[in-house]
């Protein structure tokens, strides 16, 4: 198995995953309060606390790791998964049983809203959970990876001590939810495939219902 040496600027700047977490929590704010758990407020909140725990922690890069950094990590992730879980599980729900919104506009916003979420709840499941997250990836600790990157197969395209960051698995979650199927980034482990296996099926699901449902009201 190849060892993928470390970065030699070490830690991965938190930009690009923190703006995506806020742009998930504006997201789940705003979908109809009968896609939300209640109060619609609380998961939210314990989403922007851990958040904030999270940057304080590591407030440019993430260089530290701790027991507790990595159970706040997944809590956060874990909440997330659950708010979306929950829109989603509601949404199908409205929809089979003809509770759904009448107006095709805010049902196809809702939609597009629980999908950017389970989007970017996946990026962060794989972010977070391929080689034992992004400060052991830049140390080069886990060299077993669990996706299989264009620029791992092909190093002679990638700088040296090159390794996928957040953007990278954004991109991965979008594409997947996208065509249902992985693009030019392989999984290599059994919980990868799974994983994205479930996402598939979820953004199959949902966009088949409200597309389906929002014709329907249309005519």
């Amino acid at each position: 198995m190849t060892t993928w040496s470390a970065d030699p600027h070490p830690g991965e700047n938190r930009f690009a995953a923190s703006a995506a977490i806020a742009v998930m929590i504006a997201a789940q704010v705003a979908l109809n309060r009968e896609l939300t758990f209640q109060p619609w407020w609380l998961l939210p909140g314990v989403e922007c606390v851990l958040l904030a725990v999270l940057v304080v922690a590591n407030p440019s890069r993430f260089v530290r790791e701790s027991a507790l950094i990595r159970t706040a990590s997944l809590a956060l992730i874990g909440v997330a998964s659950l708010i979306t879980a929950w829109a989603a599980a509601r949404l199908v729900w409205m929809i089979a049983t003809g509770h759904a919104p009448s107006d095709p506009a805010v049902l196809l916003l809702n939609g597009a809203g629980v999908w950017l979420t389970n989007v970017v709840v996946f990026a962060l499941w794989f972010w977070e959970l391929d080689r034992g997250g992004p400060a052991a990836r830049a140390k080069g600790r886990c060299p077993d990876p669990d996706f299989l990157f264009p620029q791992m197969s092909t190093p002679e395209l990638a700088r040296e001590g090159w390794h996928p960051q957040f953007m990278d698995y954004l991109y991965v979650s979008f594409t997947n939810a996208a065509a249902f199927s992985p693009t030019d980034t392989m999984p290599l482990s059994r919980w990868a495939k799974l994983t994205m296996m479930g996402q598939s099926a979820i953004s199959l699901v949902t966009a088949a219902l409200v597309v389906a449902r929002a014709v329907n009201v249309l005519r």
